[in-house]
């Protein structure tokens, strides 16, 4: 499916009559530091993350988005404590038991990307019942991302198609930008509009490396735990503001060149 290009806005008039963008990434960022500050185990932030998790994604078909990606666990997270890593880990069985019935009612399709190899079969299992049972949804779709990394999943990719032209089933000539995204993890998904980093934090963190070449990027102020429709609704305006050229150039610059 090709990717909408939102043309520039000249006005503020305009970027409120400006399509939504269609494919918006978020990294849920800032449970650890949410629990601090309230004297809590971080254990407590992913959970309160969960709760932002559910109005996040309820309130994005709203705003006219079509994919939402989530980071929910990333590669690197193996790092962390024990304790913290466990909690981690029962965050999509808790997520999904809250929220699987209403995604399925309200025609939302699960994906899930990321490694599977490191999880328990239980997670497994959680993570293919979800998919299976929004498999034929198609009003809106939800994209996680757990045990993902974007130079894992790169390396995944370039792995599966050394073995394809090993085993002839391709030429490494045919190799190109469309066909090495074809074995993604993204695959069949168009590339994300925006990425947005709640937390104050200014990085992207090893997420979407291949997907966010022409990405716009907004970074907002709040915890994970704290966001909110109005939070979402404000990066899709900020969104609104920018000029996406793909490389290109707008024809007030070409005109200044000429």
């Amino acid at each position: 499916m090709a990717l909408a290009k939102p043309q520039p806005s000249t006005s503020a008039a305009a970027a409120a009559e400006a399509p939504a963008p269609l494919h918006v990434a978020i990294v849920m960022d800032g449970n650890g530091r949410w629990a601090k500050r309230r004297g809590l185990p971080r254990t407590l932030g992913h959970r309160a993350g969960v709760e932002s998790l559910k109005k996040t994604v309820a309130s994005a078909a709203d705003l006219n988005i079509r994919w939402l990606t989530v980071f929910g666990f990333s590669t690197e997270n193996w790092s962390r404590p024990a304790s913290e890593v466990a909690e981690l880990m029962a965050l999509p069985k808790r997520y999904f038991e809250a929220e699987l019935g209403r995604l399925e009612r309200d025609g939302v399709r699960v994906r899930i990307i990321g490694r599977r190899e490191g999880l328990s079969q239980e997670l497994v299992d959680i993570c293919a019942e979800a998919e299976a049972r929004t498999a034929a949804n198609d009003r809106f779709f939800l994209q996680i991302a757990f045990n993902y990394g974007g130079q894992a999943d790169i390396a995944d990719a370039a792995q599966r198609i050394a073995r394809d032209a090993v085993a002839g089933r391709i030429s490494p000539d045919a190799v190109n930008e469309g066909l090495f995204a074809s074995y993604l993890g993204t695959a069949g998904v168009p590339a994300p509009d925006l990425i947005v980093r709640p937390s104050g934090e200014q990085r992207l963190s090893n997420f979407m490396l291949w997907e966010a070449a022409y990405a716009e990027f907004v970074f907002q102020d709040v915890l994970w735990p704290d966001y909110g429709p109005e939070h979402l609704k404000a990066a899709i305006d900020e969104f609104h503001t920018r000029e996406r050229r793909y490389g290109g150039a707008v024809a007030d610059d070409v005109l200044a060149a000429g």
